[in-house]
């Protein structure tokens, strides 16, 4: 698979706690000169990331990250606030213990209303993968498909496991047309991205796949 065909495909990312904005600034133009699909950082550099990269590249952010058990009622607000300071993209985390609850409505709820929030911007739906049975997996295939969101992504990356080959074919199987996929956490060659593209991925979050093209390159950081 020519590489160009999955740099599209890749959210380059950096969401570490101690993300400087140096490094910030590097992400974006390593970005920029890879012609990536977004950048993935913090929500308090969006607008700092906005008014540098201007339209150069897509911005990406994430919402009740990593652990998604703040109120609906921030993630909303968090959503809007993202959206105001120039977010292009938002990625949130799914109330995993409403799901496993088997409170489906409320998960439902949250999702939509935050879609609502996002407008015409795209919405990926964060399950974490690692901490879900199957059946859980499966219904969150289902619960995403009629929030009418965007992208089913598998993980945040700070928990126990990132994206799976199996959870990305089962995505594939059982998440609705309108759908798209997003592979996120320990995508570590090249080999692994073409394999999670070729399974169903439309999307890649990762650090590293930049990362390793620039030290293939000569230059690394």
């Amino acid at each position: 698979m020519d590489r160009k065909h999955i740099f599209e495909k890749v959210d380059h990312t950096l969401l570490t706690q101690t993300a400087t904005w140096e490094e910030i600034k590097q992400i974006c133009d390593d970005a920029i000169a890879y012609q990536v699909a977004s950048v993935c950082i913090p929500p308090s550099y969006v607008k700092q990331v906005k008014d540098y990269v201007k339209d150069q590249m897509a911005v990406c952010t994430v919402i009740g990250f990593p652990n998604g058990y703040n109120s609906t009622a921030v993630k909303v607000f968090e959503t809007k606030d993202a959206i105001a300071q120039g977010a292009d993209e938002i990625d949130m985390v799914i109330n995993l213990g409403l799901l496993k609850d088997k409170q489906y409505d409320l998960v439902l709820d949250e999702i939509k209303q935050i879609k609502a929030a996002c407008g015409d911007h795209i919405l990926k739906v964060i399950i974490e993968t690692c901490l879900l049975t199957d059946e859980e997996k499966i219904k969150m295939c289902e619960i995403v498909t009629q929030a009418g969101a965007d992208f089913i992504k598998t993980s945040t990356g700070f928990s126990k496991a990132g994206a799976t080959f199996e959870d990305v074919a089962l995505f594939a199987k059982h998440v609705g047309k309108n759908v798209k996929i997003k592979a996120a956490g320990g995508i570590a060659s090249f080999d692994d991205a073409e394999k999670f593209i070729s399974l169903g991925a439309s999307r890649l979050g990762t650090s590293r796949i930049i990362k390793l093209a620039k030290n293939q390159e000569g230059t690394g950081y």
